[in-house]
Formats: structure tokens, C-alpha cells, sequence
């Protein structure tokens, strides 16, 4: 039986300056979208093993959708977005400035950021490794837009770019099949997750940044 795989990106933050970013948490917008998903959880029935980041804001996205379907949270510290910690908090404008050469520049280390193109093998090893175990059900991964866009280029085989980001806001999924490993669709916010209907039935809305 085939085993559909979801990637599904942590929602709306609380941003503290001061703070690592990687400590980061879920905002009460973040954190009414997660609940209310946890709410549904036969959208998610299929699903066998839920894997997240080991940030904070994954976490916090992961483990009630985890317990909403009564299995065991597994962590993968991988999964993490992309790093950060050279440049720190950068004010929101500064910040998708240097988003944007990030993905730009993938072969370079902007502002001392992780190199696009590390992050994304390391992403991409994270769920090779994953699917390589033998298991029944769906897959659920619960991370964040920087390195899921960068899985999402490497899954439909085109060059990292920026265009593939996720939505604003977070709270971005999309979905591929464990054996043939290439996207069903574009990003769609979380809330679009319903039982019965075919990842190729959700249109496109929003997906070019």
C-alpha cells in the first residue's frame, strides 16, 4: 500500500529578540491553528509516525497532533531549520532581505548563515532516512518553511529558489508519496487538510511568492 508522506511547517511564532530563535514559541494564533487541528484528527487518520524538528515551535506543532492521534512523538534534531545563529535576530524587513540571498545564493555562506545548499541535503537525508525503515501508514513531518522549501526544490528536481517558499504565516504543508518521492502539490495552509479528498483536488492559491 502506498504511504503518503506530509510535510507540515510549525504556524505564527512569538517573536523575542532576546532569545534564541530556536527557542522560539508558538503564538496564540500559532497555537489556535495547531489546536484546532488536533481537533480533526481523522484528516491525519492514516498516519503511522509523526517525526519533528527538535525546535521549540515544531515541537509545540507536532506533539498535540501527535497525541490527538495516540502515537509517540519522535524527534529528529536534522529536521531543524536552517542556522541562523551568525547573524541572530534580525529585524523582520532585514531578515527577508537576507532570506532572499539565502536562497539566492545557495553555494554561500550569507552572513555567515548555513550554506542553502547544506541545509538541504541534510533535510533531504533526514527523510530518506526515515522512509528507509519499513513501516505501515502515513508519515507525518513537522518542521519549518526555510528547509521544508528546500526539500520541496529537491523533491521536484528544480533549482532552490525562493519562489517555492511556503505562504506567509506558516502553517504550510504539502504532500508526496513514500515510493515515488515528488511533490502532489503546491504549499497549502494546514486548514485545508480534509478527510476523503486527493492532494491533486487543493488549488494553488498563494504559492509564487
Amino acid at each position: 500500500m502506498a504511504r503518503t508522506v506530509r510535510y507540515l511547517t510549525h504556524p505564527q511564532v512569538l517573536i523575542e529578540p532576546k532569545k534564541d530563535v530556536r527557542q522560539w514559541s508558538l503564538n496564540s494564533i500559532g497555537r489556535a491553528r495547531v489546536s484546532a487541528l488536533a481537533a480533526r484528527p481523522e484528516v491525519l487518520q492514516q498516519t503511522g509516525k509523526v517525526i519533528s524538528s527538535d525546535e521549540v515551535k515544531a515541537l509545540e506543532t507536532a506533539l498535540p497532533l501527535a497525541a490527538a492521534l495516540g502515537l509517540e512523538l519522535e524527534v529528529d534534531p536534522q529536521m531543524r531549520e536552517n542556522d541562523r545563529t551568525a547573524t541572530g535576530f534580525l529585524p523582520p524587513k532585514e531578515f527577508e532581505r537576507v532570506a532572499d540571498q539565502f536562497f539566492a545564493n545557495p553555494l554561500k555562506d550569507v552572513r555567515g548563515w548555513e550554506r542553502a545548499i547544506d541545509a538541504q541535503g541534510r533535510i533531504v537525508a533526514a527523510v530518506e532516512a526515515c522512509l528507509s525503515v519499513s513501516q505501515e501508514g502515513d508519515i507525518l513531518f513537522v518542521g519549518h518553511g526555510g528547509v521544508g522549501t528546500l526539500l520541496y526544490c529537491a523533491l521536484s528536481n528544480v533549482g532552490i529558489s525562493r519562489r517555492f517558499d511556503q505562504g506567509p504565516g506558516g502553517g504550510f504543508w504539502f504532500s508526496f508519496e513514500a515510493e515515488e518521492l515528488r511533490p502532489l502539490q503546491e504549499w497549502q495552509p494546514m486548514e485545508t487538510l480534509r478527510v476523503g479528498r486527493q492532494p491533486s483536488e487543493y488549488p494553488a492559491e498563494g504559492f509564487v511568492r
